[in-house]
C-alpha cells in the first residue's frame, strides 16, 4: 500500500541500521501505532539494501492494521547530506555511495521523503515529543557503542554549513588519549561508550586477579567477555568495582558536557542509549562536578533528562523529520 496523503495524519518512520530496517506508523502525538523490522542488505548491491527498505515498508504498510501514512522520514546511517537525501558513504553500509536515498523511496511511495542521521532525529523526536518537549535550545547523546550527538535550536536540527554539524562524539578530550574509529585521538566517544567501559572494567579484573566481581561471575569466569552490559548488571546487584567503572566513566563524560554547556549554552540536556540508561543513577554526580569543568555560571540548573524514546528512538526520530507536514 502506498501513502496517501489525504487521508492519514500519520507518518512512517524508518531506522537504517547495517543489520536491519526498522519501520513504524507515528501520530501527530509522536505514538508509535505499529511497528515492524526486516533484515537490511547491507553488503550487497545499492538496489538490494533498498530493496530491503522498502519490503520493511510494504510489509508494515500492507498489513491489515498498517494504514496509511501522507510522508515518510528516514534516518540513515552517516555521512549524507539531509538537503538532498543523498546517502554519501556510511562505513555500516558499503553498498550506498552518493546513493540519493530520498528521490528512491519518493518516487516509488509518491510521498515527501526526509533523511537524516539517528542523532539528529532522535534529538528531533525528543524536542518535539519527548524529553526535551518545551524547551528550545536541545543538546541530545545517544550513548552506548558509540555517542552519536544532535543540536536543535528553536524547533530545528542545527546542521551547519554542510551538514555535517553536531558530530559531538567525535569531540577530543584527550589528545594524548586512545585512537578512536574516527582517527582521532581521545575523542569522548573512545573514551566512554560502551566498547571502553568494558574494556576498562577488563584492565581493573586483569590487574587485579584477586579481587572478586560479580562482573567476573556474570562473564562466567572470563575477562575477555566482559562487556558494559555486564557492567551495569553488575552495579545494579551493588558490585563496588561495577561503582568504581562507572564512576570513572562519569569523571570522563563531566568535562566534556562541561565543554558542550560553555559552547551551546542549551536549556536541556538529554541523553538516550544503553550506556546513558545505566548511567542514569550518576545523573545528579554529573551535575554536581560540573562548576569544576564548566565556566556557565548556571550550568547545575540545566536539566539533565533521560530520553522519552529508548530501542524506538530511530523510528521516532524519523517520523519527527516530516512532524512540520502534518495536517
Amino acid at each position: 500500500m502506498t501513502g496517501n496523503s489525504t487521508q492519514s495524519g500519520s507518518i512512517l518512520g524508518v531506522d537504517i541500521g547495517g543489520t536491519k530496517v526498522a519501520v513504524g506508523l507515528v501520530d501527530r502525538n509522536g505514538k508509535i501505532l505499529k511497528q515492524g523490522r526486516k533484515p537490511m542488505m547491507a553488503t550487497g548491491t545499492a538496489d538490494a539494501a533498498l530493496e530491503a527498505v522498502t519490503a520493511a515498508i510494504d510489509s508494515l504498510s500492507s498489513s491489515a492494521s498498517g494504514g496509511v501514512f501522507q510522508s515518510i522520514g528516514i534516518c540513515a546511517p552517516g555521512p549524507l547530506d539531509p538537503k538532498t537525501g543523498v546517502v554519501l558513504n556510511p562505513p555500516n553500509l558499503t553498498c550506498w555511495r552518493n546513493f540519493p536515498l530520498a528521490d528512491s523511496i519518493a518516487s516509488k511511495y509518491r510521498v515527501p521523503v526526509k533523511v537524516d542521521n539517528d542523532a539528529n532525529a532522535a534529538a528531533l523526536a525528543e524536542t518535539r515529543w519527548g524529553a526535551a518537549r518545551g524547551f528550545h535550545y536541545v543538546f541530545y547523546a545517544t550513548i552506548g557503542t558509540g555517542i552519536g550527538t544532535g543540536i536543535v535550536l528553536d524547533g530545528r536540527i542545527y546542521h551547519g554549513n554542510t551538514g555535517a554539524a553536531g558530530e559531538g562524539g567525535h569531540m577530543s578530550i584527550d589528545y594524548h588519549g586512545p585512537f578512536c574509529g574516527c582517527g582521532k585521538r581521545g575523542c569522548i566517544e573512545a573514551l566512554a561508550a560502551g566498547p571502553a567501559i568494558g574494556a576498562r572494567a577488563r584492565a581493573k579484573l586483569g590487574a587485579e586477579p584477586s579481587r572478586h566481581s560479580s562482573i567476573l561471575d556474570l562473564a562466567q569466569g572470563s575477562i575477555s567477555a566482559v562487556t558494559s552490559e555486564l557492567i551495569g548488571q553488575a552495579y545494579r546487584a551493588g558490585d563496588p568495582l561495577a561503582r568504581e567503572v562507572l564512576l570513572e566513566t562519569v569523571e570522563v563524560l563531566t568535562p566534556w558536557i562541561g565543554n558542550i554547556i560553555d559552547l551551546l549554552d542549551p536549556d536541556v540536556l538529554v541523553m538516550g542509549g544503553g550506556v546513558a540508561a545505566m548511567l542514569k543513577p550518576f545523573f545528579d554526580e554529573i551535575k554536581n562536578r560540573l562548576p569544576t569543568w564548566c565556566v556557565h555560571p548556571r550550568a547545575t540548573d540545566i536539566p539533565l533528562l533521560m530520553a522519552h524514546y529508548g530501542a524506538d528512538a530511530g523510528i521516532a526520530g524519523g517520523a519527527a523529520l516530516c512532524s512540520q507536514d502534518l495536517s
